[in-house]
């Protein structure tokens, strides 16, 4: 039920996150608003890394969303497939990066 705006140009992205508007995404079913990736503080992306999802979600949600996600108590599935949606919908996929390109100049061998 989200609406997937894979058509959003990196310049419409960078308007999304600053004018510090919140994207809607799908949680269990219910409309949530979720900061846009692109404008998540570092200090938020610490409290992700460190497991500390309550914190983070409250960080990244508006107060409403971050009510109802406490009282859905969603799964790690759902909570991944909200975060990934909000990417996409702000234009910037979340993903595993592809990793360091190889060097495109040849290495002699000896």
């Amino acid at each position: 039920m989200t609406e997937k705006k894979t058509d959003v140009t990196p310049a419409g992205a960078q308007e999304i996150e600053a004018a510090g508007h919140y994207v809607k995404v799908v949680l269990a079913d219910e409309v949530m608003e979720i900061v846009p990736p692109g404008a998540w503080r570092q200090s938020w992306q610490r409290k992700l890394k460190d497991g500390d999802m309550d914190a983070f979600l409250a960080d990244v949600l508006s107060p409403d969303s971050y009510r109802l996600y406490l009282d859905l108590d969603p799964t790690n599935d759902e909570i991944g497939g909200m975060l990934n949606d909000a990417g996409e919908v702000s234009g910037e996929p979340l993903g595993k990066s592809s990793g360091p390109r190889p060097s495109s100049r040849s290495t002699r061998k000896r």
